[in-house]
């Protein structure tokens, strides 16, 4: 019976020190030895490229200030229209600025004699024409310095008729096309207000009869003051 218990105690010894060595042996080889190949082979330092590629949205932000479009509000005869809806829309806080713009309104026709070799031939061509009862006066700057001027016409079927009338004195008028310019005031209203300025514009458009409105690059009208 003593041996039988002896025995006994033996075995269970020898399979508690069995159990002790096995059980933390198969923790360590498996779960942490896989845990860690796995997150060293998922693991990479990241260069230049690589952070680029992880945010693309930076490389293709637009460039703040291109294309940038302006409403203008206009165009005034007189400054102080444009003036006044300039007040109005700085007292709501928007940011206006009268413009004066000079655009192309026709052209005029000016009839003249070409310059003669001297002042004093000149003189003498100028005093036979008023003598024939045609209207002139000597050019006393300028390119045509010393010609004849004819008359500046906004038609071009009276400057003809005048040319005509001179080509059957024996003369030989030219003609020189004259842009003519019109000034006018617009206000500008920055980008940054133009959100501002559409919720007035009903009102605007009712007090200022005829306001015109257009929405053009806010550098693209040459102005000249």
């Amino acid at each position: 019976m003593r041996w039988v218990f002896l025995l006994l105690l033996v075995l269970n010894l020898f399979y508690y020190v069995w159990h002790q060595q096995q059980a933390p042996l198969r923790v360590k080889e498996v779960e942490p030895m896989a845990l860690y190949h796995g997150a060293q082979q998922g693991l990479r330092l990241l260069d230049a490229s690589d952070r680029a590629k992880t945010r693309p949205e930076l490389s293709q932000a637009p460039v703040h200030g291109q294309d940038q479009t302006c409403l203008f509000l206009g165009g005034f005869q007189q400054e102080s229209g444009a003036q006044q809806v300039e007040q109005r829309l700085i007292a709501l806080d928007i940011q206006a600025e009268v413009r004066p713009v000079n655009a192309a309104a026709g052209m005029d026709y000016w009839v003249y004699l070409a310059p003669l070799a001297s002042r004093q031939a000149s003189l003498r061509q100028l005093k036979e024409l008023q003598a024939r009862k045609i209207d002139s006066y000597i050019i006393t700057q300028g390119d045509l310095a010393n010609g004849i001027s004819l008359g500046i016409f906004p038609r071009s079927d009276s400057a003809e008729s005048v040319m005509q009338r001179l080509r059957d004195a024996g003369y030989e008028p030219m003609l020189r096309e004259l842009p003519r310019a019109q000034r006018s005031f617009w206000v500008r209203i920055a980008p940054e207000s133009r959100r501002l300025a559409d919720d007035v514009m009903p009102q605007l458009a009712s007090d200022f009869q005829d306001l015109q409105h257009q929405i053009m690059p806010c550098e693209s009208v040459a102005t000249s003051h």
